[in-house]
């Protein structure tokens, strides 16, 4: 079931987030939502793996990120978003995560690419480096690090 254009407006009025799962649509060989239509018609658009072993066995958020683009028709810059403080708004926690700023829990990935387009141009590759979680680095140089305390 997706959402009509009326719904999506509805959406945008209310500024309700639109949890968005590319990877359910891929492996049930659905049709995927209308990512596209619903930024263009002001929808804040998140992006999730909605991992499950019935609708989507993925884990990987590179592989949806490269899903909204490639079958929702979204940017990269807009995946980008979708992915990182549009995420932390779907679950109420935009004013403590999902962004770099002052004041929020600075959880981040370093990518190994030349760009930021590069994420979702280069589909299924993994191009994590660097992950920092709670302060400490829990993957370097793609390699996750023995001794992890992530509380």
């Amino acid at each position: 079931l997706k959402a009509s254009e009326k719904g999506m407006k509805a959406m945008a009025e209310k500024g309700v987030v639109g949890v968005l799962l590319p990877g359910t649509a891929y492996f049930l060989m659905a049709e995927s939502a209308n990512g596209r239509k619903m930024v263009d018609l002001g929808v804040p658009v998140a992006l999730s793996t909605d991992c499950n072993p019935g609708s989507s066995p993925t884990v990987s958020l590179p592989f949806i990120m490269n899903l909204g683009c490639l079958k929702m028709g979204m940017t990269p810059a807009e995946v980008i978003t979708a992915t990182t403080i549009n995420a932390a708004h779907a679950i109420n926690r935009g004013k403590e995560i999902g962004s770099l700023e002052v004041g929020k829990k600075a959880d981040i990935t370093i990518f190994n690419v030349g760009n930021y387009m590069k994420l979702q141009y280069s589909y299924g590759v993994n191009h994590t480096d660097t992950v920092v979680k709670n302060g400490q680095v829990v993957v370097r140089g793609g390699q996750l690090v023995e001794e992890l305390s992530l509380s």
